[in-house]
């Protein structure tokens, strides 16, 4: 019965620390989005949504980053990992309207295309893709292994 409360003690310490460090990171990497923000604050008036578009989207990834985190460790933080990832993939896309933007400036219409930022990012999520999926393939290659020892 000791050893039972031992390990339930022991298991919520680590859940308590994976909780905090996760909220802590999130708070930081907010921190930093709002520093950023800072520079790009001027393009607000510009850019109808803008604002809003980017808060969704940090929202959604620190949110994702978040959980990750509270479940490391764990298969479901590959799981996390891969969201991740393919969110900021969809993301981008829908957000940027394909990489090409149609703007209207004192009725001048601009047409900005942003499509090699778009498949920069896309690449560059693929790669985390990638990462992640092979992440989750060395742990369930550990944990069988490990199995297989016992």
């Amino acid at each position: 019965m000791a050893d039972e409360n031992g390990n339930i003690k022991n298991f919520a310490k680590k859940l308590v620390f994976k909780a905090l460090k996760a909220f802590l990171k999130s708070i930081v990497f907010y921190i930093a989005y709002l520093l950023v923000w800072s520079f790009f604050s001027t393009f607000e008036g510009y850019v109808h949504g803008l604002r809003q578009t980017v808060e969704n989207f940090v929202i959604i990834y620190i949110s994702l980053g978040f959980f990750s985190d509270l479940v490391s460790d764990t298969i479901f933080q590959q799981f996390f990992n891969v969201a991740r990832a393919i969110f900021v993939m969809g993301y981008l896309t829908l957000a940027l309207n394909g990489g090409i933007l149609n703007l209207t400036y004192m009725d001048i219409a601009l047409t900005i295309d942003l499509r090699l930022f778009l498949m920069v990012a896309v690449m560059l999520s693929l790669l985390g893709l990638a990462r992640s999926m092979l992440q989750a393939i060395n742990y369930a290659h550990k944990k069988a292994e490990s199995a297989s020892n016992l």
